[in-house]
């Protein structure tokens, strides 16, 4: 499958799944399953999406609503609508663009962008690239002195944010990844690739596109003094040794002055403590199912984590986002905005950022035409009362 122009796009996906499945065409198995898998039997995965059927809309009915007011206000920004691109690591191995397409498309979009340190651009590249804010999603990779440095380059190219990461401390057990022999794909030996050979050059598209971008390049975010940029395939030792602790939230406050969000709260506990510790925002995630198996659904673990806070700081929840009602359903809920992952990425496997702004688009028009269903004229007056949840939520 070659590339897809905007128009053609705009033609063929309708809606988030359109575009999974143009995706799945596009990419080789092993890069499509590192996209869209999770860990070990990805029940947390499935629950994600799932869980949203558990809540029901109650529209107010014989109400003109001639405008919805879809901006939405998260630390200071003003964002067009209430959905911020979550960081995916690796975005380049799925198109060459990766992080600088995602992040201009956000940024004409009109809405923030999050890079991972485990990014295939310069941070300063894609900072470059957008011109709306852009958040930095901090791993310890490489110890603190390897942190510090990604820090003031964060800062000195006017990152809008921090981004900590929390629930990582080693990674996940992919299954599919260990199945499609990721590893031997991205540093093993030609005799190590070879049983996977087949399945990639059966997709030139994205083979041409990857080799004429160089193949694996390190990470860039990730300087280790004395060594450089750290290799890609270094990344799943790495995290063994970089877990993030309540002390190094400390350390980083006195490294960067600006706001603080804490990614990967699933507790009212983690989300006192992580507000305690100078979090001006959380964000309710499970790793989209890519970290601890059979942990609640983000959806589920929202109200606690909302009542937790207590308005203190501002919640935002990150999981299972596939369309604009999945959005609406978890601002009533009492998030401030959701962070959007695979919807964007398949976007962007499918054709760069004309992919990643036509997932943007699906997704806006999405929040307004259901709140013009529900008789809501704007984000900020959603509340519990426009759905219906289980009683124990």
């Amino acid at each position: 499958m070659t590339k897809l122009s905007r128009a053609a796009i705009s033609s063929r996906a309708v809606s988030i799944a359109d575009l999974r499945s143009l995706a799945r065409r596009r990419l080789p198995k092993a890069v499509f399953d590192y996209l869209d898998g999770g860990a070990e039997g990805e029940v947390t995965l499935r629950e994600n999406c799932r869980v949203f059927e558990d809540v029901t809309f109650r529209p107010r009915q014989a109400v003109t609503v001639p405008g919805c007011e879809l901006r939405t206000p998260f630390l200071g920004l003003e964002l067009s609508f209430p959905g911020l691109l979550a960081p995916v690591g690796y975005s380049r191995l799925m198109h060459p663009g990766g992080e600088v397409a995602a992040a201009r498309a956000a940024g004409l979009a009109g809405t923030a962008y999050i890079l991972s340190t485990i990014s295939g651009h310069s941070l300063e590249d894609v900072k470059a690239s957008s011109s709306g804010p852009v958040f930095y999603q901090l791993y310890l990779l490489g110890g603190r002195v390897a942190a510090e440095g990604a820090i003031e380059r964060a800062r000195a190219a006017g990152f809008s944010a921090l981004v900590v990461t929390i629930d990582t401390p080693v990674a996940g057990m992919r299954e599919r990844d260990s199945r499609n022999g990721v590893k031997e794909l991205l540093g093993g030996s030609l005799l190590a690739k070879a049983r996977f050979l087949p399945e990639i050059v059966t997709h030139p598209g994205w083979l041409a596109g990857f080799l004429l971008d160089g193949g694996v390049p390190k990470l860039p975010n990730v300087v280790i003094p004395g060594r450089g940029p750290m290799p890609l395939v270094d990344v799943s030792a790495a995290l063994a040794t970089s877990a993030v602790c309540w002390e190094d939230l400390r350390w980083i406050r006195d490294h960067w002055r600006g706001s603080i969000v804490v990614k990967g709260v699933l507790t009212g506990d983690d989300a006192r403590r992580a507000v305690d510790e100078g979090a001006a925002a959380v964000v309710v995630s499970n790793h989209g199912g890519r970290q601890l198996d059979c942990v609640a659904a983000s959806l589920r673990a929202l109200p606690e984590v909302v009542a937790a806070v207590n308005g203190r700081a501002e919640v935002l929840m990150d999981g299972g986002i596939r369309r604009g009602a999945d959005i609406v359903k978890a601002i009533c809920l009492g998030a401030r905005a959701v962070l959007c992952g695979r919807a964007y990425a398949y976007g962007l496997a499918v054709s760069g950022e004309a992919g990643v702004t036509r997932a943007l688009e699906i997704l806006h028009t999405d929040v307004e035409r259901t709140l013009r269903l529900l008789g809501c004229a704007s984000i900020a007056a959603l509340d519990r009362s426009y759905v219906s949840a289980p009683p124990n939520w």
